[in-house]
């Protein structure tokens, strides 16, 4: 490469640089921006939790869910905006509805689901916009009983298993919360399965407390809380082991 041609490179790698330099300043300055429209729900972090609560009571109680809360003038009220109280990372199994189990209506409850209820990069910027942009106070990480992907992990620790396709890359985040709880001694099969659910959830939320930049400082503020729940499958009951 001639004299001329590197100048020419470097002045292009620094034009790309400062663009990029741009293009995230540019970001971090247009959420603020995107934050500042819309309603947000007036419930602090204590009254969205207890919300959630609430609703869990009524679902056990066999209360019905008002029809107001997803009838023709519930669409329309929200159809231009959405204005939920809490973002919740549950499983995708289909015995575990939020709106169900927490007695909700429409555009009440932020919901990022997947199997296992695991927190990658597509669940992390949903769950972030659901705070930083639509403005819910709580966040709330929901395993549950009996979780099959999580009993794969642990059939992967015990027993070398291996899953076709994608699945195998599915369960990979939740096999550290496998491996604690198969280390412990005395445990039977149910139990170690319901310890490394829980394990998987209190991981999750210890991350989300202490390592995600963007939840910090309303963490530190008290205007968000994130908190790890487990379900029952067997009697309905969602315990908050950690608030």
């Amino acid at each position: 490469m001639n004299r001329t041609e590197t100048q020419r490179s470097r002045r292009l790698f620094f034009r790309h640089a400062c663009c990029s330099a741009l293009g995230a300043a540019g970001s971090a300055a247009l959420l603020p921006a995107l934050a500042a429209e819309g309603k947000k729900t007036s419930l602090t972090p204590d009254q969205a939790l207890a919300k959630l609560k609430k609703g869990n009571e009524d679902f056990l109680a066999d209360i019905p869910v008002p029809v107001s809360s997803h009838d023709s003038d519930r669409r329309m009220e929200i159809a231009r905006g959405q204005t939920p109280f809490a973002v919740l990372v549950g499983c995708s199994d289909s015995r575990v509805s939020p709106e169900v189990l927490f007695d909700t209506g429409l555009g009440e409850l932020f919901i990022v689901r997947n199997a296992g209820n695991t927190v990658d990069t597509v669940a992390l910027g949903s769950l972030q916009y659901g705070v930083a942009v639509l403005g819910a106070p709580l966040v709330v990480v929901l395993g549950h009983e009996r979780c099959g992907a999580v009993e794969a992990a642990l059939s992967v620790v015990q027993k070398n298993a291996q899953f076709p396709g994608s699945i195998g890359q599915m369960i990979e985040p939740i096999i550290p919360a496998a491996l604690i709880a198969s280390r412990k001694t005395g445990l039977k099969p149910d139990q170690m399965l319901d310890d490394a659910v829980r394990e998987n959830v209190r991981r999750i939320v210890d991350r989300l407390r202490n390592s995600e930049p963007l939840l910090i400082e309303p963490l530190r503020s008290g205007k968000l809380k994130v908190v790890g729940a487990r379900y029952d499958l067997d009697d309905g009951k969602v315990d908050f082991f950690m608030v």
